[in-house]
């Protein structure tokens, strides 16, 4: 019944435009974490000069993504991509430009923030949930499932914070890829999962692909990209620096960094 839902949900979507539509978007942070934007900042106009220790992560980036479309943003590490996904996720919002995302999205990326450490396993599954959006009704459906798949029965009533970084990610992954949202985010969350479980993630990731969702898929893995992927992003010093099939965007990628 759930996948039922989701292929006529993300169905639904086809034909209706862009599900995700980025234009000139752009971020800037301070290196200097204790630092605070003034009200002028927040409502100044969008060119004004940057100040000494502020950074553009993102600037001038633009592309749209049709519905059931899978994306792989490539990179190397600071170049943006996780702020992109960020963007994407509405986690947090441009400095100029805009973000259009017009639907749902299960967020895969820091997926272990949000749990409560000293909240029991059984407790941390509805809380979660329920901050993404499910009733309790569909935890109370799906809960023997999520459990089932992160391979943690033993451990139900057992405080968050004793269980291992495997184990919380396995926790957080079984949640997050139970929600019905049309646009997955995945952001190489599943590095410190063991091999048997990394690809029991993959596999459900296939499957959410072939239920007709929408992938962004950040990854240094050229044979996940390949995998998952059709077409690519190239981000490089936060500039777009290519938007093309996926095999283009690795070619691009390895001969600029002598891969």
């Amino acid at each position: 019944m759930t996948s039922e839902v989701s292929a006529a949900a993300a169905a639904a979507l086809r034909g209706a435009g862009p599900v995700i539509e980025v234009r000139d978007a752009g971020i800037r942070f301070r290196r200097n974490r204790r630092g605070r934007r003034s009200f002028k900042d927040l409502f100044g106009g969008q060119d004004r000069r940057l100040r000494p220790g502020e950074f553009w992560a993102l600037r001038n980036v633009s592309f749209s993504v049709q519905p059931g479309e899978a994306i792989g943003v490539v990179g190397r590490n600071g170049q943006g991509k996780s702020t992109l996904l960020k963007l994407v996720a509405e986690v947090v919002l441009p400095d100029e430009g805009s973000v259009a995302v017009r639907a749902g999205v299960a967020p895969l990326i820091e997926i272990t923030g949000g749990f409560v450490d000293d909240l029991s396993v059984r407790d941390n599954v509805y809380l979660t949930a329920g901050l993404h959006g499910m009733s309790r009704r569909e935890i109370d459906e799906r809960f023997d499932e999520i459990i089932e798949f992160a391979e943690i029965g033993d451990f139900l009533d057992t405080p968050y914070k004793h269980l291992s970084s495997g184990m919380k990610v396995r926790l957080a992954f079984s949640v997050i890829s139970r929600l019905e949202e049309p646009v997955l985010l995945v952001d190489e969350v599943l590095a410190v999962g063991d091999r048997g479980f990394r690809e029991k993630c993959y596999a459900r990731i296939q499957e959410l692909l072939e239920g007709g969702r929408t992938l962004f898929f950040v990854s240094h893995s050229e044979r996940d990209l390949r995998r998952f992927c059709s077409r690519g992003l190239y981000l490089n010093r936060g500039k777009l620096v290519l938007d093309g099939p996926i095999d283009d965007v690795l070619a691009r990628y390895a001969a600029d960094t002598g891969a």
